[in-house]
């Protein structure tokens, strides 16, 4: 998108420099599951702005008075975790690119979450790109004046708050074998805390801990990796280890309920150029007569999981539980991204940190490229330049 970065970028690149970078990403960590791009985005100043703006419009709703009331129905009854906080630890908002009504490319919301993503992998990965290939300094994957050293210093006082790094750990059910796992063992070099699956934590009266050479530790916060979506046919898994519905003396990094409250269930109370057009199924009065441009989302599922995108009136009618749906307008991504062989469509994440009792701060981002219907692994198996990278932002 900065068209004399991606001609540098397009004639220095190689598959035998790709193959180089992937080595050099991987050193030190287990193979990487899911497809690295062979590219990262070159993200022009003027789009960069927008990015910024869009994402404080959206930071505006989340910080007004009524945000949990307006957000309150977004938790299942049988997920709602006790001892909430006034704020989540992350945010996250993904932009497609797109094309305006002048022809200037802009970002349109895609999907966001009050919940972790690659906040030490994208580290790690930018600075891969830059050691395997031309990367002009006029560019940054930092945003808003952060440097490595002051990132990681705010990313170590999201995650360790008061404690020390061993009351500390990082959970999923299965940690180590996730496919983010690299990101999981990234974090673990730059901060120092644990990596634990979910049944290496044991409670005892309200307190949980992990045993350490024959020790019990306690664990005062959990970095918490574990979406409740993806255990929700299996409770069974907090037999051998704790429920997280119980009362617990735990802090928790994140909440478990913010990634319900800022995700698909926000979007209908936005607002903005940057927005989509969004209601819930059962406020929808009448079926739009351009149904061709409006796709069809679940709430509560991730990763694009039960999105339709050829909507028929006839899928609106046989759902069940319209509240729990939402209907968008349809994004046009524009192939923004010069491949060697044509365009890429791209999407921008911008990963903010808010630390207890700070703001909200807009530190690093990810990116995402794609040939296929949608965004994301399952829909570019078949593709090269394509899958999770980094925007290199204008300065």
């Amino acid at each position: 998108m900065i068209p004399a970065q991606r001609q540098k970028y397009n004639q220095q690149f190689s598959e035998e420099k790709y193959k180089n970078f992937m080595l050099e990403l991987e050193t030190g960590f287990p193979e990487i599951p899911f497809r690295v791009a062979e590219t990262p985005v070159f993200v022009p100043k003027a789009l960069k702005e927008k990015l910024i703006i869009a994402g404080e419009e959206i930071i505006n709703l989340i910080k007004q008075p009524n945000f949990k009331a307006l957000t309150q129905n977004s938790i299942p009854s049988n997920w709602n975790v006790p001892n909430e906080n006034e704020q989540p630890h992350f945010l996250t908002f993904d932009f497609g690119i797109c094309k305006n009504n002048t022809g200037e490319l802009t970002p349109m919301l895609i999907e966001m979450q009050g919940f972790p993503s690659l906040y030490g992998f994208q580290v790690h990965l930018s600075n891969t790109f830059r050691k395997c290939f031309e990367i002009d300094t006029s560019t940054n994957h930092f945003l808003n004046g952060f440097d490595e050293e002051q990132y990681i210093k705010l990313f170590k006082e999201v995650i360790i708050g008061n404690h020390q790094p061993h009351e500390v750990a990082l959970m999923d059910v299965d940690a180590p074998n996730q496919k983010t796992a690299i990101d999981f063992f990234v974090t673990q070099k730059m901060l120092g805390i644990k990596i634990l699956a979910l049944d290496e934590i044991r409670k005892i009266g309200k307190q949980l801990f992990y045993e350490k050479d024959g020790k019990q530790i306690q664990l005062k916060r959990i970095y918490n990796r574990l979406i409740f979506d993806e255990v929700a046919d299996n409770a069974e898994i907090f037999k051998n280890s704790f429920d997280p519905r119980e009362e617990l003396d735990i802090e928790w990094v994140t909440h478990p309920n913010w990634f319900y409250r800022i995700s698909k269930y926000t979007m209908p109370f936005l607002n903005s150029e940057f927005v989509p057009q969004t209601r819930f199924l059962n406020q929808v009065d009448s079926i739009p007569a351009d149904l061709e441009n409006f796709v069809l989302k679940p709430l509560f599922s991730f990763a694009g999981m039960g999105v339709i995108i050829d909507v028929t009136e006839a899928d609106i009618k046989n759902i069940p539980d319209p509240e729990n749906w939402i209907l968008q307008r349809k994004v046009n991504y524009e192939p923004a991204v010069q491949a060697p062989d044509g365009g890429v469509k791209a999407e921008i994440r911008m990963m903010y940190l808010w630390p207890d009792g700070g703001e909200p701060q807009l530190c690093i981002n990810l990116a995402r490229l794609s040939r296929g219907k949608m965004i994301g692994v399952r829909y570019n198996a078949d593709f090269d330049w394509v899958g999770g990278t980094v925007g290199f932002m204008e300065e």
